[in-house]
């Protein structure tokens, strides 16, 4: 999930609008300085969560998600057919899409071996020359890194000693821009792992692949948030990444104005849970979602039971709707959920994001919960808060034109804590979710209320600490 502000340094007096982001080009080092100044009193607004039901078409169609109760059969398909077009089957969770009527879904819902059918939930969230160099690891200090402790600023390298090799780590998101190879090194992108989901809601009903789709996208949001992971690359010079080693498995299930249907994230999350069970199976799998929306989606939820059961480990954003909430799937349980956090001395010191020192030994005081992060209601569990106000990465507003931004946003923290739980899979391959979020919430340092931060702000040598 990301908020809004843009600021284009290359242009300080146009005003550039984005669906409430917060933003700010980095286009060149002496433009940025200015900038820097200038953003000093920007006000932060929360971007809209996503609808909490499926879209109607001209003809009155939606699309809606069943799932069975027990097993898809071909006479379960017929008699379903006879309420609607039948589109999407996920066997692997006893699931399938309907195109149909809302009229019709009251009595989809009554049939005897359907558990649960509901609309489908919005969810929002070109060959080039390569990077030279294999990962970020040597790269240099930004705040938000240093502030989760994987690095120092003035400290060349990590201060941890796990890199996440040998991780992958699904991004569930937009994908990557054409131009993604100017910012990552081509060796920790798992081309062949790459896939694109796409369709849902009403227009279609149809859940569909698209071919290499995933390296076409136009909105930058899986590029930023695949840049916390694993470092990028800023006009020669390289930035450190949480999992600088870690190999990013980009899932596109996002359209190109960064919205979506629960429909096709599910499809996204059963394709990572088959990676895991198959050609993966000896590796340690992470999914990061920097996505959500107000309600739980039945299909969604089974998808996420189903990874976590071939041993997935998930992470996603605790959503971006202050006192309204957490969003879905962060705010399902067994998810490890993501609270933002800032910096209060963010601005206070040209080029600021990355001359910064941020204390140690890691004092909570220096930081605050944003305002637009979204609290835990009565129900719901957040589990911790990481950097997620103004991050600096890869965005780009004009297509082919690459371009460095501050995003604030949930969106922009989820990534640090799957990176962090990459770092522990390294050390564990065993690592099991349940585990996982134990080892976050006991390893976290408590900061403002637990609606508001979970069981706290976590860094990475506290995490890894915790169980050695």
């Amino acid at each position: 999930m990301r908020k809004s502000r843009l600021v284009n340094l290359s242009q300080l007096g146009k005003k550039i609008r984005l669906k409430k982001m917060l933003s700010l080009l980095v286009a060149a080092p002496l433009l940025f300085n200015a900038a820097c100044q200038q953003m000093d009193e920007a006000q932060v607004k929360p971007e809209t969560e996503a609808t909490t039901s499926g879209a109607r078409t001209a003809n009155g169609m939606i699309g809606v998600n069943v799932l069975l109760n027990q097993p898809v059969t071909n006479a379960i398909l017929a008699e379903l057919g006879t309420y609607g077009n039948v589109r999407e089957v996920i066997t692997e969770i006893k699931a399938l899409t309907i195109q149909t009527t809302r009229e019709k879904l009251t009595a989809i819902q009554k049939l005897p071996y359907v558990s649960v059918a509901n609309q489908d939930a919005e969810r929002k969230g070109s060959p080039v020359d390569a990077v030279s160099v294999t990962d970020f690891e040597s790269g240099a200090n930004t705040w938000n890194l240093d502030a989760v402790n994987v690095t120092d600023a003035g400290v060349a390298g990590r201060t941890v000693a796990q890199d996440a090799t040998g991780v992958y780590v699904g991004v569930l998101d937009t994908g990557l821009l054409d131009s993604w190879r100017q910012y990552f090194p081509e060796q920790r992108i798992a081309t062949q792992y790459a896939r694109s989901f796409g369709g849902g809601g009403g227009e279609s009903g149809n859940v569909s692949e698209q071919p290499n789709k995933w390296e076409h996208d136009q909105d930058s949001h899986g590029t930023h948030v695949t840049s916390t992971i694993i470092g990028f690359n800023l006009g020669g010079t390289s930035f450190n990444g949480v999992a600088p080693k870690a190999t990013v498995i980009p899932v596109k299930v996002l359209n190109q104005n960064g919205s979506g249907w629960s429909s096709v994230i599910a499809r996204g999350i059963v394709y990572m849970g088959q990676l895991k069970a198959g050609p993966l199976k000896d590796s340690p799998v992470v999914i990061n979602m920097s996505l959500g929306g107000s309600v739980l989606d039945a299909i969604e939820k089974a998808a996420l039971d189903y990874a976590i059961s071939k041993g997935v480990l998930i992470v996603a954003s605790a959503g971006n709707s202050g006192e309204a909430g957490m969003g879905y799937p962060g705010a399902y349980a067994p998810v490890i959920s993501v609270a933002s956090a800032g910096l209060k001395k963010e601005f206070s010191i040209p080029r600021w994001w990355s001359a910064i020192n941020v204390p140690d030994p890691t004092n909570t005081d220096d930081f605050y919960v944003a305002d637009y992060s979204s609290r835990e209601k009565p129900g719901q569990e957040l589990d911790v808060t990481a950097p997620g106000s103004n991050v600096v990465g890869p965005y780009q507003i004009n297509s082919g034109q690459l371009g460095y931004y501050y995003l604030s946003g949930t969106s922009m923290a989820s990534p640090h804590v799957a990176g962090i739980v990459a770092l522990l899979a390294q050390n564990n391959k065993g690592l099991t979710q349940a585990q996982a979020e134990k080892i976050l919430k006991d390893a976290a340092l408590p900061m403002a209320t637990d609606r508001e931060a979970g069981a706290g702000l976590i860094t990475a040598d506290a995490a890894l600490n915790a169980v050695q």
